[in-house]
This record gives structure tokens, C-alpha cells and sequence, in this order.
């Protein structure tokens, strides 16, 4: 089996100047790159040249118009990371129909909340059609139990049915070219509507100003489909800018991460990304014997996406790397989410990553952003935050209070942006959308941050920051203070605030732990609370909880409403109150 090749000898580049998906595929399809899909062993199983999607797309679009739903039906369409989730989307494309991505990944003991899932997002979509690969099939049919869908099966069962006689009508520059649920889309699932014109909008920017795409690049993603920055990042950036792309499902890179960077490394792959704990877990996985099997000297562009970036873990992925000929300056820090399609900015490619520290007190009291010495600063009295890069061409940026009042640079505030690629709202939800768009476009993102020119630093989500006697603590920071200590993981820590029966706030961490030594148990939650009183000068309700407890959002990072509401389940079964939990 041949992979699709890297460089497409038969066609000058175009970097997603088109005004359509289709359009893009149509053109890509006259070359030789495409799609390589890699197993649980890091073997090649399946290659999808962009000409045989284009005619597996065009064939299997005819099957789903001879079901004979009406134009702008939605087709949701479990995500694995697969072929069929290929072809189906851009079957969609073709047939006048939009794709939904739904999650393909649960947690062990959540079927039935997965299943539950699955039914909320068909529902509020009003999915007509619906598909599963073999392995999630049983969830579908489940899920679809109590709705009214056309059909709902395996791609095998619409393989079988016959072609409809009709020429196909892609969908126009001006329609819905998809659905995208957002990460945190569970109990009240939103679809944020994104337009074929608002896609390659943004698809251009990252392109040509995010990434500055060459002829000669090769992307590697292991990030799920289902997600904005697998969906946007790995399938259709690739496939706009006629680039091919080697995939690992979620689950491999979960099982076997040292299999990501060993197919960058055979492929020459120049684009990969992941949030911090990604690359987190791929240096805790690796043996000093695996660095001489790699050279990812090949690697330009190692993005690295979340709410907020904490650089420690990437220095410690670029040490462990050295050996492989990893360049620390290949990292690019970013911020994006599904509401402006992926991509908002960029930090500067060949720099690195740029972090500040600030000072603590300044910042949780005012929310002003006051630059400390590194050298001389004291690691309680500091906040480090990481430069996120300059904001696309194509969106405008304001910082703004709680009054809709713009702030000045080095101010923190509410992170808001106008253009082109920002989402027409949530899809047939009046309401959430009006709490999300102003009637002049302006996006809230629901996240916090402070301008520097034209480069932003975000510092956390408005509905996770802390509130303690009036002064603002970011969660991601009690979070990290607990990671540093020893027997404590990277990511399995969440941080929040209650109001407790009297109308105080509590703040408390859900820390994940194998320990079961009562004396070692109690050593750490007091190492624990110690830590936060000195650093934050508060108390901390410590919830030691084993492995795999605490929940995670479809895009893999942690939930801390779900947290959150965990926590509180657990406490009224110890007496209705926090007193039967550790610490």
C-alpha cells in the first residue's frame, strides 16, 4: 500500500483560495496527496487519495439524496477516526447536506452517558440521517431509539443502497457547510453553525498567515475528528492547502504516544499539534532508548492549543526530544475554539515559546497586568502566562469589563472579536446565541485575557476563574501548584468553587491519586493544602479520588463544571456535606 505522496508535483499550491469545500476537494483531486490512516501498531491500513474521495464522496452522495431529505438536512456522523468519516462528510458537501460530527470516544462505565449524549446532540440538530462505524453502531442505534431519523446504520448498509438519478448541488458559498459541537456540549448540547464562506476564511488565514504553508509540508494529527482542531486543523487545512496527512486515532496516541512522534519522524512530517497534555504524556511515555529512533528535525510547526499554556511541560517534551533533533523553537503557541471555525492567532513561527510572569497580587485584585523580573520574582508571589501570538488578518480584537467598555493593553478583561470568521450563532438556539453574538457581531468568547498590540494572552474561562473575598484566583494555577508535587500527575487535577448552605465560597481540588496508604494519604493532602495556603493565602478543600474519576470534555481536557458537579454528587452522599471527603 502506497501512502498519499507529500509533494503534489502536479499542481501550483493554492492555500484554500476557494470559496467552497467542494471547490477545494475538486482542485486537490487533481493531484497526488490525500489522507493516510495508521493503525493501534503505527501501520498503515488505509490511504484515500483526494481523487478517489472525490468519486467515493460524488458516489455516495447520489445514495443519501435517493433517501429524499431536503436540502440542508443535517447527517450526524460518529467521528472515528476512519475513512468512512471522510467520505461521508464530503458526501455531505456534494448532496446539499450538512455534516455533524459527533464524539466517538467514552469513558469506561459511560456507555449510558454516552449513549445519552449521543441522543441529546442528534436531537437538538434534528438529524435526518446518521451513522456509526461497527464499533459504535450499538451506541447509534440506541441513541436513535426514541427519535424520528430516515435512516440510521453503518456506512455498509448505505453502501448498499441504490444511486439516486439526480445531478448533485454542493452546498454554496453562503450555506452551513457544517456543525460543530462545542467541547464542553454535553447536558445542553450547542452546535455552533459555521458557513462555507466563514471556513475557508479561516482555513486562508491559518494558511498563509498562522502557519505559512509550504508545497512541502506534511501533517501528522492523532487529535479527534470530532473535534475544531482535529476537523478544521487535520482534514480540511490539509485538504485546502492540497497537503496529504497521516492520522493515529485518540485512542493509539492515548495507549501508545511514542507512535505519533515515530510517524513524524518516518514521514517527514513538518505540522503536528496537541494541547500541553499531549505532549505532557508523550514525555512521561518515553525510555532513553527511544530518542535515537526518531529524527524530528523534520518538524517546523508543533502547535500547542488550550485555554491557557503552561510552558513547564514543554520544556520538559523539548529536553527529553533533544536527542531526536526536536527544536524547542519549533513550538507555536495558539488560541482557537469551534465559534471562529479553529483559529483566532498565532504566535510567531521560529520563536519559541514566550512566557511572562506577572505579579500575583496586582492581577487577582485589579486585573491588571503588572510585569515582574523572572530572576528576582518569587515563584508565590508570580503568575506566569504565555504569549497566544498575533491575531489573525481577518478578525478584529477588543478586551472589554463587565460593562462592555474597552480596556486598554496589559488590562484584563472579557476577550471579544468581529470578522469574517467568526460563527452566524448556535444552531436554531435564539437564545444562546444572543448571549454569545452582540447584534453588531462581536463575539464574547467567555474567556478572559489582555491585549499587547495585536497579541493576545488569555488567562483563563470566565465561568472557571475563582472568587475569594473579592479576589480573583485562576484555577489553572492552583491546578499547577498541586502538578509540581511529587506523586501528583500533569492533567489530573481540577480546581473549583462552591457556595456552601451559608452562602460562602469553598474552593476545592479533585486530585487523582493512586495512593491508598493512609498515612501517605494524609501526608499529601496536607503537603497540599499547605502549598495553596502559602502560595494563594486560602483554604483549599483537598478530594483525593482514584484514576479515571474525573471527566473530560469530547476534546480530551478535563471538565471542571462536570468536576464540579461530581464532587457535590459525592458530598451529599457523606452527609450532605464535604466532611466525609478527604481533607
Amino acid at each position: 500500500m502506497m501512502k498519499a505522496t507529500k509533494i503534489n508535483k502536479l499542481l501550483p499550491l493554492r492555500n484554500a483560495s476557494f470559496d467552497t469545500l467542494v471547490e477545494a476537494l475538486e482542485y486537490a483531486a487533481e493531484g497526488e496527496t490525500g489522507y493516510n490512516f495508521y493503525d493501534g501498531k503505527g501501520e498503515l491500513f488505509a490511504v484515500v487519495s483526494y481523487a478517489e474521495l472525490r468519486e467515493q464522496a460524488q458516489q455516495l452522495a447520489r445514495r443519501l439524496r435517493g433517501l429524499g431529505c431536503k436540502r440542508g438536512a443535517r447527517v450526524a456522523i460518529v467521528a472515528e477516526t476512519e475513512p468512512m468519516f471522510h467520505r461521508f462528510f464530503f458526501a455531505c458537501q456534494y448532496a446539499g447536506y450538512i455534516p455533524v460530527a459527533l464524539p466517538a470516544g467514552f469513558q469506561l462505565g459511560g456507555r449510558k452517558a454516552y449513549v445519552e449524549q449521543l441522543e441529546r446532540m442528534l436531537d437538538s440538530c434534528g438529524a435526518e440521517i446518521a451513522v456509526a462505524p461497527d464499533s459504535h453502531v450499538a451506541f447509534l442505534r440506541q441513541a436513535v431509539e426514541r427519535l424520528n431519523l430516515v435512516k440510521a446504520g453503518t456506512p455498509e448498509e448505505f453502501d448498499a443502497l441504490p444511486e439516486a438519478a439526480c445531478t448533485l448541488e454542493p452546498l454554496r458559498a453562503d450555506e452551513i457547510a457544517y456543525l460543530q459541537y462545542t467541547s464542553g456540549s454535553t447536558r445542553f448540547p450547542r452546535g455552533v453553525e459555521i458557513s462555507q464562506k466563514t471556513v475557508m476564511t479561516n482555513l486562508r488565514d491559518i494558511a498563509v498567515h498562522g502557519l505559512k504553508i509550504t508545497e512541502n509540508d506534511r501533517m501528522v494529527a492523532w487529535l479527534p475528528l470530532y473535534h475544531d482542531m482535529g476537523l478544521v486543523g487535520f482534514v480540511l487545512l490539509p485538504l485546502g492547502s492540497q497537503l496529504s496527512a497521516d492520522y493515529l486515532s485518540p485512542r493509539t496516541f492515548a495507549m501508545r504516544p511514542r507512535l505519533w512522534l515515530k510517524v513524524i519522524s518516518q514521514n517527514r512530517g513538518t505540522i503536528s499539534s496537541s494541547p500541553p497534555f499531549g505532549y505532557a504524556l508523550c514525555a512521561k511515555r518515553l525510555r532513553l532508548t527511544d530518542q535515537d529512533r526518531y529524527d524530528l528535525s523534520s518538524w517546523r510547526v508543533a502547535c500547542v492549543g488550550a485555554e491557557r499554556i503552561h510552558p513547564e511541560p514543554l520544556r520538559q517534551f523539548a529536553h527529553v526530544l533533544e536527542p531526536a533533533n526536536f527544536d524547542p523553537r519549533a513550538f507555536v503557541a495558539c488560541y482557537g475554539m469551534a465559534e471562529c471555525a479553529l483559529a483566532i492567532s498565532f504566535a510567531e513561527l521560529g520563536s519559541g515559546i514566550s512566557a511572562v510572569k506577572v505579579d500575583k497580587h496586582a492581577m487577582s485584585t485589579t486585573g491588571l497586568v503588572n510585569l515582574v523580573d523572572e530572576a528576582e520574582a518569587a515563584a508565590e508571589s508570580t503568575l506566569t502566562f504565555v504569549d497566544c501570538g498575533k491575531i489573525l488578518p481577518s478578525f478584529a480584537l477588543a478586551i472589554r469589563d463587565d460593562q462592555g467598555n474597552d480596556l486598554p493593553d496589559y488590562q484584563c478583561g472579557r476577550i471579544c472579536l468581529r470578522g469574517p470568521s467568526v460563527m452566524s450563532g448556535y444552531f436554531q438556539n435564539p437564545t444562546a446565541t444572543a448571549e454569545a453574538l452582540s447584534e453588531d457581531g462581536w463575539l464574547d468568547t467567555g474567556d478572559i485575557g489582555y491585549r499587547v498590540g495585536d497579541h493576545v494572552v488569555v488567562t483563563a474561562r470566565r465561568k472557571d476563574v475563582i472568587i475569594v473575598n473579592g479576589r480573583n484566583i485562576w484555577p489553572h494555577d492552583l491546578e499547577y501548584l498541586a502538578e509540581s508535587l511529587p506523586g501528583v500527575r500533569f492533567g489530573n487535577v481540577s480546581a473549583f468553587s462552591f457556595a456552601d448552605d451559608t452562602g460562602a465560597d469553598q474552593v476545592v481540588m479533585v486530585v487523582e491519586s493512586r495512593e491508598t496508604n493512609p498515612a501517605k494519604v494524609r501526608a499529601l493532602v496536607d503537603e497540599l493544602r499547605a502549598s495553596i495556603t502559602a502560595h494563594f493565602g486560602i483554604s483549599c478543600h483537598i478530594d483525593l479520588v482514584p484514576p479515571r474519576t474525573l471527566p473530560r470534555t469530547s476534546s480530551g481536557k478535563l471538565s471542571r463544571s462536570k468536576a464540579k458537579q461530581d464532587f457535590l454528587a459525592r458530598a451529599a452522599g457523606n452527609a450532605g456535606n464535604v466532611a466525609g471527603a478527604h481533607g
